[in-house]
């Protein structure tokens, strides 16, 4: 039994964004050299999630694949954008001071909707290995999806590959 870790990074936009990240999985897998196991795609931030959806063939105008812009718009429904302060319980005054403290701009903590998108759509997916390929079907894809609308910046993802 084998253990093979790696990260990269991605860039985020200042709007719910999805990084079609399934190349770089699959080369993470090429170089841990397992052929039949599980790989685990994680994001370690709490306003971010791992789809596994099929790629559209279109986009909107911003390069939002039709299909995560449906998504998008469901979740707006469910959870709208949050827009000012008070519009959810989070964030409180505590929350704020400690932001502060770390020099964070007070508006970037107004981003409860993407807590809470991010924690209905879940912070990682386990993909089956099989004879060294990720069992996705024929059109999955792997995508990192960012929902924090108050600031552009670098994520980090997370692939732990477990098998022989």
């Amino acid at each position: 039994m084998a253990v093979y870790h790696e990260s990269f990074k991605i860039q985020s936009d200042r709007r719910p964004t999805f990084n079609d990240v399934t190349a770089e999985v699959e080369a993470v897998l090429k170089k841990s050299n397992i052929k039949n196991g599980i790989l685990l795609v994680f994001s370690q931030h709490t306003t971010c999630s791992i789809l596994i959806q099929e790629a559209s063939d279109d986009v909107n105008y911003w390069g939002t694949d039709l299909l995560m812009q449906d998504l998008v718009s469901v979740l707006e429904r469910i959870i709208p954008t949050c827009r000012t302060e008070g519009q959810y319980l989070h964030p409180g005054p505590k929350h704020i001071d400690a932001a502060a403290r770390r020099g964070e701009h007070p508006s970037w903590s107004l981003n409860t909707d993407a807590h809470l998108r991010s924690v209905i759509m879940g912070r990682s997916q386990s993909i089956p290995i099989v004879d060294g390929v990720m069992s996705l079907g024929e059109f999955g894809r792997v995508y990192f999806a960012d929902f924090d609308q108050v600031r552009a910046r670098e994520r980090i993802v997370r692939v732990q590959i477990v098998g022989e």
